[in-house]
């Protein structure tokens, strides 16, 4: 998936999940951050941070913060809508039959439905974008809605669906994804359990540009 438009800057400070200072052309601009996790690592003091024009008048902030070079030079994604629109173009480039997006399944909507001849698939899909010593961990911040998430997949592989966590690695040269127990235990306790229940978990790294995120 690409950006339409894509304009550097560097980063100040986060008063709150939803929104960032910048400094943009020499003047502190606020602008929405498209990630409410805590964007630990990435979004530091003048950090280069790249942003999107929504072009949407009368908006609050006229720029979406979407990407961020750390200081090791690595470029991350930081969109949490990038992962889905990124796997919705790779799913479509493989041999499904169908692919159905938003597919409501028990509680919860997961992100896609898919058909293969007579086989049936459900696959929920999480945007990683914290990096530790050359691994990725998901997530950053608690997430409910994830362990949610996990027990619907874990219902529906008992029921004769192939059911898959999908982890779209947000990142440059990062492989592995791995559970951060450290921010939220239950995550970790839930993964292992859809894992014995027959979900697949899958991680897909990314080619990362400050305007751009694609499936390997």
């Amino acid at each position: 998936m690409r950006y339409n438009n894509i304009i550097p800057a560097k980063y100040i400070d986060r008063p709150n999940r939803f929104i960032a200072h910048v400094e943009l052309d020499g003047k502190v601009e606020t602008v929405h951050v498209k990630n409410t996790g805590r964007g630990t690592g990435v979004l530091i003091p003048d950090a280069e941070v790249y942003l999107t024009d929504t072009g949407t008048p009368n908006r609050k902030t006229r720029y979406d913060l979407v990407s961020a070079r750390k200081s090791s030079g690595m470029m991350i994604n930081i969109d949490s809508q990038a992962p889905n629109k990124a796997m919705k173009e790779w799913l479509e480039n493989q041999d499904f039959d169908r692919v159905i997006p938003e597919f409501r399944y028990g509680n919860s909507r997961i992100d896609f439905y898919l058909e293969k001849k007579s086989e049936k698939y459900l696959m929920e899909v999480k945007g990683c974008t914290l990096e530790i010593d050359g691994v990725g961990y998901f997530p950053d911040a608690p997430t409910d809605r994830g362990v949610r998430h996990l027990q619907e997949l874990s219902k529906a592989a008992r029921e004769g669906y192939h059911a898959t966590l999908a982890f779209v690695i947000q990142m440059e040269s990062i492989t592995e994804v791995r559970p951060n127990t450290a921010v939220h235990p239950a995550f970790g306790t839930a993964i292992e359990k859809a894992k014995e229940s027959g979900v697949e978990i899958l991680m897909l790294p990314c080619h990362v540009e400050p305007d751009s995120l694609n499936i390997k």
